[in-house]
């Protein structure tokens, strides 16, 4: 059975080889996966307000489907450890300037 990829991140995932030469890019599908979030105020210091961010349920997060795997982000993945369906970018690789020009692999 072949496996699909859908890429529910907002950018699109550059798959590169170990020269730099891409091997792949996956499309951003129009979907994105996030948990919804709540923000706290929990004090002040010097004036400056404090707050903490909770996460919570994820939302635009399809159900598991055979064959699919579903590239998401790392607090997504992190959220849901008992989906194995689901793929993070992995090996990531950057530029001189610092910033992500894509990935070697896919995390599980």
């Amino acid at each position: 059975m072949s496996m699909v990829l859908i890429n529910l991140t907002p950018h699109p995932i550059v798959v590169v080889g170990d020269s730099g030469e891409t091997l792949r890019v996956i499309p951003a599908s129009g979907m994105i996966a996030r948990l919804k979030t709540t923000t706290e105020r929990c004090g002040s210091v010097d004036g400056v307000p404090l707050s903490r961010t909770v996460f919570g349920e994820p939302e635009g997060l399809p159900d598991p489907e055979d064959g699919t795997l579903y590239i998401v982000s790392q607090l997504i993945k992190s959220a849901l450890p008992q989906r194995a369906d689901l793929v993070v970018p992995a090996e990531v690789v950057r530029d001189q300037a610092g910033n992500i020009i894509g990935c070697k692999s896919l995390g599980l």
